[in-house]
């Protein structure tokens, strides 16, 4: 069954090609008012006859990327959505022809669809990984390196300058492209790798639940000692030591100073002496100002 839809696509296909081929090509003076009926008036037949004249572009654009694994007939398609688009923005007072404007529309569109589907797992999301992506191999093709190696430093370097990009990311698409997609599910042998899958063997970076309870235990803890050691100090004690210590932003000495109409000397003096009283309240507590985080001195 499978077999037989795939043969009526192609055959759909090459009908269509064919079809493209026969239709005449435009003067300009007629594509020029084609394209201002159909931008003035939205006449549609102007659309139809001034698009299907340049459905040979489209063909002869999808057929440059056939070599990425992708059925000629969706980058045709594709290739269709860019004239289309092409002929939405098309200004026919400017003195350019319609199939130069169209040729940027239609080889964005194939190449955006070739970058979603080459493979499940994005490429090329930056301008600099288009750039490779779609002129690594042919610049490749043109090192000394063998097909078979990666490439040296100095074919790297030379690729890097004449695209214009950095030579990591030179290293970086030629791994990505050298390698292909695998399932998670696929097994990594034969034998007795026969039931080992891949998923198996990637490396959790993650902490392991037995470390994540104790962290929240020991954190309750030593909220509970500080809540508890607090109430060991007086209000203006408490205010600096928050302000100070418990605070994102740290309050200068000088600010509090102001704040509490004392000099920044005397603030760092009751802040000291603050800290002495918590830690002598956690080690009456505890028996150690260290598992709070506190100097031991």
């Amino acid at each position: 069954m499978g077999s037989t839809v795939n043969t009526n696509n192609q055959s759909a296909d090459r009908q269509f090609v064919r079809q493209a081929m026969t239709v005449p090509l435009l003067e300009a003076d007629h594509e020029r008012d084609l394209a201002r009926r159909w931008r003035n008036h939205n006449d549609e037949k102007a659309l139809h006859q001034l698009t299907s004249a340049y459905l040979r572009l489209v063909i002869s654009m999808a057929g440059r990327f056939r070599n990425y694994g992708l059925p000629m007939g969706d980058l045709i398609q594709e290739g269709n959505i860019g004239l289309m688009q092409a002929a939405s923005r098309f200004d026919p007072e400017r003195e350019v022809r319609f199939s130069t404007y169209a040729s940027w529309w239609i080889r964005a569109a194939i190449q955006d669809y070739v970058l979603r589907n080459w493979s499940i797992v994005r490429t090329g999301s930056t301008s600099a990984q288009k750039s490779l992506f779609f002129n690594l191999r042919r610049l490749r093709a043109m090192t000394k390196d063998p097909v078979a190696t990666k490439l040296s430093p100095e074919s790297i370097a030379d690729i890097s300058k004449k695209l214009g990009v950095r030579e990591v990311d030179v290293e970086f698409m030629e791994a990505r492209l050298a390698a292909s997609d695998r399932s998670l599910n696929a097994t990594i042998g034969d034998g007795d790798d026969a039931s080992v899958e891949w998923q198996e063997l990637l490396v959790d970076d993650g902490p392991l639940p037995e470390d994540i309870a104790m962290a929240h235990h020991d954190s309750d803890a030593r909220t509970r000692w500080l809540v508890k050691a607090f109430r060991n100090l007086t209000a203006r004690e408490t205010l600096i030591i928050k302000e100070r210590k418990l605070n994102d932003e740290n309050v200068t000495l000088e600010s509090l100073g102001k704040r509490l109409g004392i000099s920044k000397e005397r603030v760092r003096q009751i802040e000291q002496q603050a800290l002495g009283k918590l830690k002598t309240a956690i080690v009456a507590e505890v028996g150690s100002p260290e598992q709070l985080g506190l100097p031991a001195r």
